[in-house]
């Protein structure tokens, strides 16, 4: 489908955290969440809106000690700003979707230098703004997200960015139908309590929702997990032998265990370390019995070291380790798979496009695979679009963690949140005046999200949102 872009609008809305949020060197607090909403028109002269969202998480896109929180946040904003004016530059001319994402993205990030410490934070503005692309183009067309790519609705050409994807039809990436349930990966924070005896009593949350890991596996049935691990052996073991101790007590026997190091791992001596302390005692062995990967160990600027690579061989015959962080840009995964790294995270907010591109590149590299990360992806449009991606990828399992930091729908208005949960009964359920993730036996049901529309069929109140231009943080 050809499509001009006509105008594209931000506007911003604040919400605090429900638990402190602990990843890295960082402590999230509170959130700032950036809407977009493009207008784009057909050849034939029709027009939608479509919209896109995204939390502005500070010291992830770039992780400089020098910057504080707040200017972390509005290097995204301007990130934004400046991908938005990249796709309009040019968004007059008649072109397909994958056509003005392609330009966008070479003029905003493959234009800066690999190492470029910034390239992450270019991403980010033109992932926003490349959803809300996709989210009018799928309206155009009056299809779903996975109609609109089993249709080639969006102008796929691989091979313009990887020649050996070059005849690859994403029809063929795709399941014949989208997911209709998709696992959950419970985020296990550095300061999140895992026992209910652990929360003491001036931290305790009365909000209708779980607090400790304990009863979020009492109450969501809860099989995967997402571990954060400092680097640290001592601690880290012992963290790892309480969580592993309370999913024996709790009868998860067959839990999945993924590891995320967050660039905290200047030596890959230390993740193997810390697999051979595992093996002493049951509670290591379900979690080394159940070890999917391990994600990011290495900060970017080693992730393709040579010399900070040499253990990266004997580590991934213990487990896969995967890129997150350090998905730098066009070359990253190519270059990832020849030193011996076996996938890279899925995450919108590093590009939809992309994602799929990785897809065909593990088609054509046997073994490797696309993991489906989250950074605190917020309900409506960032948590169900990236969730109607790993559906339509068939990525049986994805990491959610913003049902759990943020209480439930209550940084939405108040109308907005109570259409999500009509629009879309199988993925909420009520929580006071307003509405809450619905997870049951471990799991989201999704098959809501396959609607005209790119994942969500809510009217988004935009004028309700504070527009870009005044908006001044109060939280940050």
């Amino acid at each position: 489908m050809l499509l001009r872009l006509q105008s594209l609008d931000f506007a911003v809305a604040e919400a605090p955290t429900r638990l402190p949020f602990r990843f890295g060197q960082t402590t999230l607090r509170s959130g700032v969440i950036l809407t977009a909403r493009l207008l784009v028109e057909s050849a034939s002269g029709a027009q939608r809106f479509g919209f896109a969202s995204d939390l502005c998480v500070p010291k992830w896109f770039e992780k400089n000690p020098a910057k504080s929180a707040r200017e972390d946040v509005f290097a995204l904003i301007a990130s934004a700003r400046e991908a938005g004016a990249a796709f309009l530059a040019e968004g007059s001319a008649l072109g397909t979707a994958f056509d003005h994402w392609q330009r966008a993205y070479r003029a905003r990030v493959e234009c800066a230098p690999f190492e470029a410490p910034d390239r992450l934070v270019r991403g980010f503005g033109v992932a926003l703004v490349e959803r809300a692309l996709i989210d009018a183009t799928c309206r155009l067309g009056q299809v779903s997200f996975g109609e609109a790519l089993e249709e080639e609705l969006l102008g796929w050409q691989p091979e313009e960015l990887y020649p050996e994807l070059r005849g690859r039809s994403l029809a063929s990436l795709l399941r014949k139908r989208p997911l209709e349930r998709l696992a959950v990966r419970h985020t296990i924070g550095m300061l999140d309590p895992l026992r209910e005896r652990d929360i003491a009593e001036a931290e305790r949350i009365d909000d209708g929702l779980p607090q400790s890991l304990e009863a979020q596996i009492a109450h969501e049935g809860l099989r995967y997990f997402k571990v954060k691990i400092r680097g640290d052996v001592e601690a880290d073991v012992a963290r790892l032998r309480a969580i592993g101790e309370l999913l024996l007590e709790r009868g998860v026997h067959d839990a999945r265990i993924t590891l995320d190091g967050n660039e905290q791992i200047e030596d890959l001596a230390i993740p193997l370390a810390l697999l051979r302390e595992l093996e002493h005692g049951e509670a290591g062995r379900l979690l080394l019995r159940g070890l999917l990967w391990l994600e990011q160990p290495l900060p970017r600027a080693l992730s393709f070291d040579p010399e900070a690579l040499r253990e990266l061989r004997s580590l991934s015959e213990q487990v896969p380790v995967i890129l997150d962080e350090a998905d730098l840009g066009l070359a990253a995964f190519p270059r990832a798979l020849e030193l011996g790294y076996r996938g890279i995270s899925m995450k919108c907010c590093k590009g939809v496009f992309r994602s799929l591109l990785h897809r065909a590149l593990c088609e054509v590299h046997p073994g490797a695979f696309l993991a489906g990360e989250d950074l605190t992806n917020l309900p409506v449009l960032a948590l169900q679009q990236d969730c109607a991606v790993a559906a339509a990828l068939g990525l049986e399992h994805v990491e959610r963690n913003g049902h759990h930091y943020f209480r439930g729908l209550d940084h939405l208005p108040l109308a907005e949140a109570r259409d999500a949960l009509h629009a879309h009964p199988d993925l909420y359920e009520p929580l006071g005046e307003g509405a809450a993730l619905r997870i049951r036996n471990g799991a989201l049901a999704v098959a809501s999200l396959q609607r005209v529309g790119f994942g969500y069929d809510v009217a988004i109140r935009f004028e309700e949102r504070t527009p870009l231009a005044s908006f001044t943080p109060q939280l940050l």
